[in-house]
């Protein structure tokens, strides 16, 4: 349909449209207030006069929708309306971040700044813009939250009005939306705009699976409400009889989380039992808002049969988004399973309007709320800047959506953790040094691995040892975004000591082979093994990947003159110089499966063709071995549910970085001390971990075997000559299994 109005008609349309922003406000606005917006109103008509949406539409409606949003149903105050007002100014108009300081002051010049995107980033570097943005948007989410409430706001009117876009934008705001905005929104506790941008991101990116459940939902409505009325028609009269004021409200789940459950149950839309939930909200009938709740919960009870696995009690410790209600399933009239909920008027309005309600209510109280206590970590997270954009937002997204679980400490403090932590997640929430030195757990009194998943209602005790370090395969079990941030930094923080180390080797050893350590030579060498800058070379040759007698085939190669040039000619790739920068690349070079991380044989499947580098799992099939797949392969969902016992884990690695599992098989003389000697050696081997050792004696000999993790071949080759060198050893041999 296109848009045609005359000027006067959309003049008439602006002034309405601002009446109606100024009438839903949620903050009681003082004659200041409704200055200070009526100036940001004018100046963004003024700014906007000349553009237009992609409908044709005075550019102006946005926003003032935008506002719409942030003053009704997001619920903040005057400052953000007016920045809200003012959001896209400095990105479409001449107008400049200095003149919002100068016109509005500091306050909303921050907020403006913070909503405004990098456009362009120096040619060079090779980094995503749009990653870049989520970074500087959260940047600021520390200092000020209201930024990001202001963006999801315009994420959501966007969302909203994005028809007559070409299909491809749609696709691609669709998903950023559901990758961060609908998280977000999630996290700062805006269920209802959390629910409509889900929505909305299945709407476009997928379209026909969106369509055919909203049309499933509105065939089904009627009968569904006749349901509904006869299910709350029987908790009324005893809810009446008790005294309650309370209002009973039916609704259906949003398309995309029945969506979800289709698809993580592998069920149909008529197979999917809870479609829709029954909330009851009371006004509280005595001081304590708890008992009142509990009392509603004995009534539902009393009429249904409850399923006690589905009882979420988020009152007695409340989410750390700040919502709290009372969850059950019941088993209703037809033998259908019901979504209870039951939550008093001030806790509707907070899983409503989420921050600015749950602010609202917290003054005077001052007991930290879950979430005060998340957006403090989230700033402690967000300080280690030395990750690249991209995984970066990965690293923040980890602990957006994750359901919570809650642990006890051993003096029987409460923690809330997202639900798969492991015990080292929860050493690392404890602080950041006890992450770091944690060698083991105790859970519930027994000692378990640091990659032991936590379940709710477990005690935990973190065991630290003072000369403990970080290993890179805590990485693999690790889920939330603090302890991947700090186990990322101390291992950066390794590697430079390692690189340390190996540019002294390599000065070493190429003063010996009598070519210098100039700067041109070291960016020959870099160049040589394929590598970007001369830290990379340095840290190979500090943990060993790059060894004597590859160096002495780079000068053999180099003195062959013209044949040298040539080939490194070929193998410089135009404008991929060597730099100074502090990097380790990784190159994935090999697959690895299992725990153990094996090197087996595979084929890579046709369906998802998976490339180094992506996430993937092992498929172990009848007749043609183990089938590769990515992770979000088409086919994933159905062979991980049918033939689960058939899925081996799989990861890309970069054999100079990883470690890997070695059995070495050990046999000689048993002198006094010999495993003292041998266990001497490999801890004094930089990065070499013993997983099991089992050696046994028997009337002067000695047999047994040795599981080590080890950087490399070379790392393992040095190790096994020392051993040979012990007194008494006289055969060291690898072996594959123990």
């Amino acid at each position: 349909m296109s848009y045609n109005a005359t000027i006067e008609e959309e003049n008439k349309e602006i002034a309405n449209r601002y009446k109606n922003l100024l009438k839903g406000t949620y903050q009681t606005l003082s004659e200041d207030d409704k200055k200070l917006i009526r100036k940001a109103f004018d100046l963004a008509v003024e700014a906007h006069s000349s553009q237009r949406r992609k409908s044709g539409e005075p550019y102006i409606f946005h926003p003032i929708a935008v506002a719409k949003i942030v003053a009704d149903e997001i619920g903040l105050g005057a400052t953000s309306i007016a920045a809200a007002l003012l959001h896209d100014v400095v990105e479409d108009t001449p107008y400049t971040i200095n003149d919002m300081e100068r016109l509005f002051g500091e306050n909303i010049a921050r907020i403006v700044s913070g909503l405004t995107k990098i456009s362009n980033l120096k040619q060079e570097q090779d980094y995503s813009i749009q990653a870049e943005n989520f970074r500087k948007m959260l940047l600021t989410l520390h200092d000020d939250v209201r930024v990001i409430l202001i963006k999801i706001a315009d994420r959501l009117h966007n969302m909203q009005t994005m028809d007559s876009m070409p299909p491809h934008k749609q696709v691609k705001i669709a998903s950023e939306t559901l990758y961060i905005y609908a998280p977000l929104a999630h996290r700062l506790g805006l269920y209802n705009i959390k629910t409509e941008l889900e929505d909305l991101g299945l709407k476009y990116t997928e379209p026909d699976v969106y369509n055919d459940i909203l049309t499933k939902i509105k065939e089904s409505k009627e009968d569904q409400q006749k349901y509904i009325d006869s299910f709350t028609g029987i908790l009324k009269e005893a809810l009446n009889k008790e005294g309650f004021k309370y209002e009973v409200k039916g609704r259906f789940k949003s398309i995309f989380s029945i969506r979800r459950k289709m698809r993580k149950q592998n069920v149909t839309f008529d197979e999917v039992y809870d479609k829709f939930a029954i909330r009851i909200i009371y006004h509280p009938t005595s001081e304590d808002e708890k008992f009142d709740a509990w009392k509603i919960y004995s009534i539902v009870t009393d009429f249904f049969k409850p399923n006690p696995a589905r009882l979420r009690d988020w009152i007695s410790q409340p989410k750390s988004t700040g919502y709290e209600a009372l969850h059950i399933t019941v088993i209703g009239p037809e033998a259908k399973w019901v979504e209870v909920q039951i939550r008093s008027d001030r806790m509707d309005e907070i899983a409503e309007k989420g921050y600015a309600a749950h602010f609202k209510y917290k003054q005077g109280n001052v007991q930290e709320s879950g979430l005060e206590g998340w957006l403090n970590r989230l700033k402690e997270s967000l300080e280690n800047q030395s990750l690249d954009a991209v995984d970066f937002v990965e690293d923040f997204k980890l602990n957006l959506y994750a359901k919570e679980i809650y642990v006890f400490t051993p003096n029987g403090d409460l923690k809330s953790l997202p639900k798969g932590a492991s015990a080292l997640d929860f050493a690392f929430s404890v602080h950041t040094d006890v992450g770091l030195k944690c060698r083991g757990a105790k859970v519930n009194g027994k000692l378990v691995p640091l990659s032991h998943p936590l379940k709710s209602g477990d005690q935990v005790e973190v065991l630290t040892a003072a000369n403990n370090k970080p290993n890179i395969r805590w990485l693999d079990f690790v889920i939330t975004a603090r302890a991947r941030a700090k186990i990322k930094s101390a291992l950066k923080a390794e590697e430079k000591k390692i690189a340390e180390e190996g540019k002294a080797i390599l000065q070493r050893k190429l003063r010996h082979l009598k070519i210098g350590s100039s700067e041109k030579i070291i960016h020959e060498i870099a160049s040589y093994f394929g590598l970007k800058t001369s830290f990379d070379l340095f840290y190979r040759v500090g943990n060993g990947a790059i060894d004597n007698t590859q160096l002495k085939q780079f000068v053999a190669q180099r003195s062959n003159g013209f044949m040298g040039f040539i080939k490194n000619t070929f193998r410089r790739t135009p404008g991929k110089e060597i730099s100074e920068k502090e990097e380790v690349t990784n190159k994935y070079d090999a697959l690895v499966f299992g725990k153990e991380e094996q090197t087996l044989d595979y084929t890579l499947s046709k369906c998802c063709s998976p490339i180094p580098g992506d996430k993937v799992f092992g498929f172990v099939t009848i007749n043609e071995g183990i089938k590769v797949h990515k992770n979000d392969c088409p086919n994933a969902i159905s062979l991980q549910s049918n033939y689960a016992y058939r899925i081996m884990p799989a990861k890309w690695i970069d054999s100079t970085k990883q470690e890997f599992t070695a059995i070495l098989h050990l046999s000689g003389l048993d002198n006094k001390g010999i495993v003292n000697n041998i266990t001497k050696i490999i801890s004094n081997s930089m990065d070499v971990f013993i997983h099991s050792i089992n050696i046994s004696g028997d009337d002067g000999v000695f047999d047994g075997k040795i599981s080590l993790s080890v950087k490399n071949k070379n790392q393992l080759n040095k190790l096994i000559d020392n051993m040979k060198k012990v007194d008494g050893v006289q055969n060291v041999e690898r072996v594959n299994t123990l």
